[in-house]
């Protein structure tokens, strides 16, 4: 699916219409274009299933891996930067702070591919409970393992800034598969 950025664009003039403003007034008129180009680049992630977000980034190493001595491995990426918009509202989430961890089996993704998948993940209308869980189908499918926990801390401009008005409330989610849902010890090595 490709973006329609003129559709964006008369939809965005309709919009600032039915708020009683002139979309031809001097500092509107670019506005629907400016708009769509920044939804181009904020919702790049709705142009992709997370198949072939997986494909994109499949970037993994099996060479000198001796995973067989130990299955407590763990690759752990703490604190990946990312927002998205709240499907519900449209609403940023923001100060969204991302942990990925998986057991090793066999082979390990390239760190900044973590990071880039959590972004492209991001980058779709999204609910905080997905993006863990679309995260963590991801992982599993690049790197063969089924131990993934994905951890997210945010805050929602949907609770912050409209309704209730509560600026320091956060939202935690945790997606656990694999061991991480029932081997204590694993989850206390991502807290």
């Amino acid at each position: 699916m490709a973006i329609d950025i003129e559709a964006i664009q008369a939809h965005i003039k309709g919009i600032l219409v039915a708020l009683g403003d002139n979309p031809e007034r001097e500092g509107l008129r670019e506005t629907p274009l400016r708009v769509a180009r920044m939804y181009q680049e904020v919702f790049e992630g709705m142009n992709y299933s997370n198949h072939e977000i997986a494909k994109m980034f499949d970037k993994t190493f099996e060479e000198d891996l001796d995973m067989e001595e130990s299955k407590q491995d763990l690759v752990v990426v703490r604190d990946i930067d990312v927002f998205s918009y709240c499907e519900h509202h449209l609403a940023l989430m923001y100060d969204m702070k991302i942990t990925v961890a998986y057991v090793p089996n066999g082979k390990v993704i390239g760190l900044s591919k973590i990071a880039r998948i959590a972004d492209m993940v991001s980058k779709r209308l999204q609910l905080q409970e997905r993006i863990g869980s679309d995260i963590a189908e991801i992982i599993q499918e690049v790197t063969n393992s089924q131990d993934v926990a994905v951890l997210i801390e945010a805050c929602h401009s949907c609770m912050s800034s409209r309704g209730i008005k509560k600026t320091s409330a956060k939202t935690h989610t945790s997606t656990l598969r694999g061991r991480f849902q029932t081997d204590a010890t694993l989850q206390m090595r991502i807290k």
